[in-house]
């Protein structure tokens, strides 16, 4: 159910509740609404608003807490898919299998868990929205492990590629460590038995209210309008408790920056290949450290030069 329909059914049993407490004292407690009674109704409404008031800040403050961290960890992890793309590029061409997964993987969690975000171009991946939640963990998993066999798998031909599998598997391990920290974490801010319970509060409050407040026309605007208030609050809340959509959400822009990142190495190294093939020469770093040399001019050492001639860099 949306969460605006939500707040509108919220809006309504308040406004019942008054009319419940309005109906009440005009049919049934009537005699009873003397001075001391009243009186002692305004003080049990103040007690109540004091507790509610406090509930709802403090409510409030653990739902904005919560969307927080859960976005910090989505930086982290955003952070550690870089650097582990980063650790494979290293390697080398043996490491571009991993990496085509290592993609399908954050195109695929980005639908996972933004299923209303836009759809990830330039990357061939599974479309877990179609499927069920343990489904989806499931093709996710299979796609970390065969990342994890490949690393394991490699074979480095010399000291220099032995470290940098070594820096692989250090990162591919760090990820792991992060994924399982968002996976492991509560998925939701609030359970929503809490929140029935606190609607339920309010709904008492607001009974109290009609029986304690004459039913003439300001007073009846004045509870509207409280109504309204305290349903736009509820609003506010019931969107917070799932953090992956509604209008009080996580962002996906991390993971979206993450990915790309990954294929916009891919479209760098497309281009050089290009290159390459069309016959354009490439200026190595050795060669680069050369010494320029003119046609029909020689140098007896790197140092010298003809008079009247100064390099431009």
């Amino acid at each position: 159910m949306p969460s605006f329909l939500r707040a509108l059914i919220v809006f309504a049993l308040l406004c019942a509740s008054t009319a419940v407490g309005f109906v009440l004292k005009s049919q049934l407690l009537e005699h009873y609404a003397q001075t001391g009674a009243l009186e002692s109704m305004s003080l049990i409404i103040s007690f109540l608003v004091t507790i509610t008031a406090i509930v709802v800040g403090l409510l409030i403050n653990a739902t904005k807490s919560f969307i927080d961290v859960t976005q910090e960890h989505w930086a982290i992890f955003a952070g550690q898919l870089i650097r582990l793309d980063q650790s494979m590029r290293n390697y080398g061409s043996e490491s571009e299998q991993m990496r085509r997964q290592l993609q399908r993987f954050t195109a695929a969690a980005i639908l996972n868990f933004w299923q209303a975000d836009d759809i990830p171009t330039g990357v061939n991946y599974s479309d877990v929205r179609k499927l069920s939640r343990d489904e989806a963990k499931h093709v996710l998993s299979n796609l970390v492990n065969h990342i994890e066999l490949g690393i394991i798998r490699l074979k480095p031909p010399d000291p220099l590629h032995e470290r940098l599998a070594a820096d692989c598997f250090d990162q591919y391990k760090e990820f792991a460590k992060a994924r399982w920290s968002l996976l492991l974490a509560p998925q939701n801010s609030l359970p929503a038995p809490f929140l029935r319970m606190l609607v339920g509060w309010i709904m008492i409050i607001f009974v109290c209210l009609g029986l304690r407040a004459p039913a003439n026309p300001l007073v009846i605007i004045v509870i509207t309008l409280s109504a309204t208030t305290l349903g736009s609050m509820m609003f506010a809340i019931i969107d917070i408790v799932d953090p992956y959509k509604g209008l009080y959400n996580i962002s996906s822009k991390n993971m979206h920056y993450a990915l790309d990142a990954m294929l916009r190495h891919n479209a760098m190294k497309g281009l050089t290949h290009s290159s390459d093939a069309a016959g354009e020469q490439v200026l190595t770093l050795t060669e680069a450290n050369r010494p320029i040399k003119s046609e029909g001019t020689s140098f007896a050492s790197p140092h010298q030069e003809p008079k009247g001639f100064r390099p431009t860099w």
